[in-house]
């Protein structure tokens, strides 16, 4: 036995000298069992560095001897777990519930509060209208919360939170959205809707990856099918427009609609000549939410060819829509050319009339009425161009109903009924203000019409427009046509977007040669709500 042996061996079986001395140990035994310490023999010494190498292994592996019991578990598992094994996957489990969870919306939100060093108290441009409808409801959505807590990309595919994306957020779902990019083009649009793909994949579906739906009313070329789908990752569908949905209607006299067609051409309408866009608007208007492929979807964003995007979008617009349960989304409001469609308010009256019990409880048509014209459609319309929207609302009762009273009428192709302002009139009888949603932050232009949100130069190639920027696009100043008292986006955000500077009147502005709309106290560019 050798000297450091002797030494353990005499320690361990030493008498403790302070037994006696301690009051606390006056009731124990005197003999009470003290372990020994067995120190490895010249010969294990071999083996003593393998036996440390597997003290890591044995810490885990071995189910050590505990004070507590897994009684709560099957006997199998109680027989191979220890409790290092049962508190390293308890740690792990709750290091996963702390990281997953988001914080409570008070810490965020204060948070937004302390580092915002700008004036404007809404990072996200939002313009939200003011509506008939009581301003406390326990369960009413946020979207300006919503955005503040699902931007950055949160739900992109590419995100780093990774399968944890579709995780709950918030209280909402975690499924994500059946949606699609939806786009009616022809094979001669191919440049142009190239464009529109590589701008909006760019800025914001390389990220999501919604599919995109194109239609047209011939075959699409094979040059067609592999540039667009070389545009993008997500998956591309062509689809035929049905022979009934792009035709003309047998309760449609030939003769007239020759006539209007000539008619419309001669006065300057815009593609008042033009047969195929009497049957586009009629397939926008009524039958584009029918198509068979849609079926599967809920939600839909119409792409025009040769149209320009922006601006970065850094959250999906489509859970967006779904989360805060709006119906339809535009980002312009505009006058439209009342000449195209000079009927189209006398039959839509008649059909409130007819059918009192369609309408919204909480519908909001004031906005689209003209106090001083003998309270008629003032044309204002959201340009349908860009239009985020609900495929169940269009397919529901009231918005098919109304269609059919306006396509039995023969407006189509008597006039030329245009989908932006039918769209508009069925949003606005059927859906409640507060389910409709202006897209204030995504800049976008078609043809001369254009839109820029302000203070966004960190995101957008474009320059800041007014709210008021295009309303006079489709119907100049000169144009005899009756004009509203106000712009048609301030007349659907109301409130003190209305309001006038002392003294000014739109009489006296045009007196001076301006065109009567400069005299509201907010100038439309920078001050938001």
């Amino acid at each position: 036995m050798g000297i450091l042996e002797r030494a353990m061996w005499k320690l361990s079986n030493t008498p403790d000298p302070f037994i006696d001395k301690s009051p606390k140990l006056l009731a124990t035994p005197s003999q009470v069992p003290v372990p020994t310490f067995i120190l490895p023999s010249a010969h294990s010494s071999a083996s003593s560095s393998a036996s440390s190498l597997s003290s890591a292994s044995s810490f885990w592996m071995s189910p050590a001897p505990s004070r507590w019991s897994l009684r709560c578990l099957p006997s199998s598992i109680r027989n191979n777990v220890s409790k290092r094994q049962v508190a390293v996957v308890f740690c792990l489990l709750l290091a996963l519930i702390i990281w997953v969870i988001p914080q409570p919306g008070t810490w965020r939100h204060r948070v937004v509060h302390i580092t915002m060093q700008q004036s404007v108290s809404n990072p996200y441009q939002v313009l939200r209208p003011v509506t008939q409808e009581p301003v406390t409801k326990k369960h009413a959505p946020d979207p300006l919360r919503w955005l503040q807590h699902n931007s950055g990309n949160r739900f992109a595919e590419k995100s780093t939170l990774g399968l944890l994306k579709s995780l709950p957020s918030l209280g909402h779902h975690s499924a994500k959205p059946r949606a699609a990019l939806i786009s009616l083009v022809r094979n001669s649009e191919l440049p142009g809707l190239v464009q529109s793909m590589r701008q909006l994949e760019y800025r914001w579906n390389q990220n999501y990856n919604y599919p995109w739906i194109f239609f047209n009313d011939e075959p699409f070329s094979d040059e067609f099918k592999a540039a667009t789908s070389n545009l993008t990752s997500a998956k591309c569908y062509y689809e035929i427009v049905p022979k009934d949905h792009w035709s003309l209607p047998d309760w449609i006299d030939e003769g007239r609609f020759m006539n209007s067609l000539e008619y419309l051409g001669a006065i300057g309408v815009g593609k008042g000549w033009m047969i195929s866009y009497r049957h586009m608007c009629r397939w926008n208007s009524g039958f584009f939410y029918k198509h068979p492929r849609l079926k599967d979807f809920d939600w839909y964003w119409r792409v025009e060819p040769d149209v320009h995007f922006f601006c970065d979008i850094d959250y999906d617009v489509f859970r967006f829509m779904r989360d805060n349960n709006m119906k339809y989304g535009f980002n312009m409001n505009i006058l439209d050319d009342a000449r195209s469609f000079p009927s189209l308010w006398s039959r839509t009256r008649s059909f409130i009339n007819a059918h009192p019990e369609l309408i919204h409880l909480d519908a909001d048509l004031d906005w689209l009425l003209d106090s001083h014209n003998s309270g008629d459609y003032n044309n204002c319309q959201f340009f349908s161009n860009f239009e985020i929207g609900d495929l169940n609302f269009f397919r529901g009762e009231a918005n098919e109903r109304y269609f059919d009273w306006l396509d039995r009428g023969g407006g189509f192709y008597y006039e030329r009924f245009g989908d932006a302002p039918i769209h508009t009139l069925s949003v606005a009888m059927f859906v409640p203000k507060s389910e409709i949603w202006f897209f204030r932050d995504i800049g976008y232009q078609h043809d001369i019409n254009r839109h820029c949100p302000p203070q966004s130069s960190h995101r957008c190639s474009c320059d800041p427009t007014s709210v008021d920027e295009n309303f006079y696009r489709l119907v100049p100043l000169e144009s005899p046509q009756k004009k509203p008292d106000d712009t048609c986006i301030r007349q659907f955000l109301g409130g003190k977007w209305l309001d006038k500077k002392e003294g000014w009147s739109q009489e006296g502005e045009r007196a001076f040669g301006g065109d009567g709309y400069h005299g509201y106290i907010m100038g439309g560019l920078d001050e938001l709500s």
